[in-house]
């Protein structure tokens, strides 16, 4: 498919896609927009950066009640980081339109009477937590009653142990013949299986189903003492000077200290988790947006759905603790047709649970090593080395003196000392 004419998309619609540079639906954009376009309940799963994101947003849009100041979507998220972004779609396409298209962001943690005050406007889409979305709902402030579609974003997150019940009970506030559709670059047999008893007849859109890993990306590795994991990103940071890039670490409670080594070495970059104020996030994603800083340090917070334009890198400080999650931190680079690296600094203990994952997701792996300040192919390397260490020919070969026979003087001087 050519345009997005040929999917029945408001004409300022396409034309501000064209002014952001987007002008071909990519894959699940041409199999999804019609079905939602239909009220069908979806199912949907594709790699990171494929659009997804307006995959469901714009045949929303083109299903907008103008005449009615009422809420009509809701659109469930597991961060507060992804809210941001898909209203800041929405937001975008309403601006640059003559569409009212009003959204808001509802997320935990957050002063919930300035919350009300928004509501207040009766925005058409409401985007944010289950749990701040649920007791809204309670309070009466959503009307729920009026809602057509509830878009599960990242749907394994938020379908896990900790947030089913919250999420079925958001469901349960909205009529029966309300749309759902569910989406994830990494859609668990339990997800599925999950929400196929939420919905009734549901379409299910698989795409690149045999590898969920971008193909533009280069995945790379580096093996070190654990000690050493740091020093190795300094000099990656060193050797590459990415424009932007992110690296992760397993633990939230770990990235302050992590932050502050590198700052100390005079690197330009700072840390984000999901105990840090609104504020100090926001202020965070705005200064590595605007490249003051071009090193994120994050935990798996910032690897569900957030879309950064130019992150070329991905660093891996610690291994993902689960496949899925290394398909999501991955998918924070090479987005739509761009290329990235993913290099995992890795222990030797580590190997084989990185190669596990570059089996079953199907991607290549190179391992790699730091030689005088530049990334080389540890086969190069060590070939040069024994190459340099080699003995000489001058060394190796006797010379002529030498290879003569010593004559056997010992009985000789014996006698001579008689």
């Amino acid at each position: 498919m050519e345009n997005f004419l040929e999917l029945n998309i408001n004409a300022e619609i396409i034309k501000v896609l064209e002014e952001l540079k987007i002008t071909k639906p990519t894959l699940i954009q041409e199999l999804s927009i019609p079905k939602i376009s239909e009220n069908m309940n979806v199912i949907m799963q594709s790699e990171t950066g494929s659009g997804k994101t307006l995959a469901y947003l714009l045949p929303l849009i083109e299903r907008i009640d103008y005449e009615k100041r009422e809420n009509q979507f809701i659109v469930l998220v597991p961060t507060h980081e992804l809210a941001l972004q898909v209203n800041e779609v929405l937001s975008t396409l309403g601006d640059k339109s003559s569409l009212n298209i009003k959204s808001t962001v509802i997320m935990g943690d957050v002063n919930i009477k300035r919350q009300v005050e928004k509501l207040k406007e009766k925005p058409q889409f409401v985007i944010g937590s289950p749990g701040r979305i649920l007791e809204l709902i309670k309070m009466k402030k959503i009307s729920a009653h009026t809602v057509k579609t509830i878009v599960i974003d990242e749907c394994d997150k938020l379908l896990d142990k900790n947030n089913l019940n919250i999420v079925k009970d958001v469901i349960k506030t909205t009529l029966r013949d309300r749309q759902l559709v569910m989406t994830s670059a990494t859609l668990t047999e339990e997800a599925l299986s999950i929400g196929e008893s939420l919905m009734k007849s549901p379409k299910i859109i698989k795409c690149n189903d045999d590898s969920t890993i971008n193909p533009n990306i280069n995945n790379l590795y580096i093996v070190c003492d654990r000690r050493d994991k740091i020093l190795i990103l300094r000099k990656l940071m060193a050797s590459i000077n990415p424009r932007k890039a992110i690296a992760f670490i397993n633990k939230s409670d770990e990235i302050e200290i992590l932050t502050t080594k590198l700052k100390y070495h005079g690197l330009k970059v700072d840390g984000i988790h999901g105990s840090f104020v609104k504020n100090q996030r926001q202020k965070t994603m705005l200064d590595f947006k605007s490249e003051r800083i071009n090193l994120l340090v994050s935990s798996d917070l910032s690897a569900r759905g957030l879309d950064i334009e130019d992150v070329t890198h991905i660093f891996n400080v610690d291994l993902p603790e689960d496949i899925n999650t290394y398909v999501h931190r991955s998918g924070r680079t090479a987005r739509g047709d761009k290329s990235g690296t993913v290099i995992s600094i890795i222990s030797p203990k580590e190997i084989a649970q990185l190669k596990a994952y570059s089996k079953k997701l199907n991607f290549n792996l190179t391992e790699k090593t730091i030689s005088h300040g530049n990334i080389e192919d540890v086969a190069v390397v060590v070939k040069n080395y024994k190459k340099s260490n080699a003995p000489s020919d001058k060394r190796s070969k006797p010379s002529e003196k030498s290879s003569k026979p010593r004559k056997n003087t010992a009985k000789k001087d014996k006698r001579d000392k008689r």
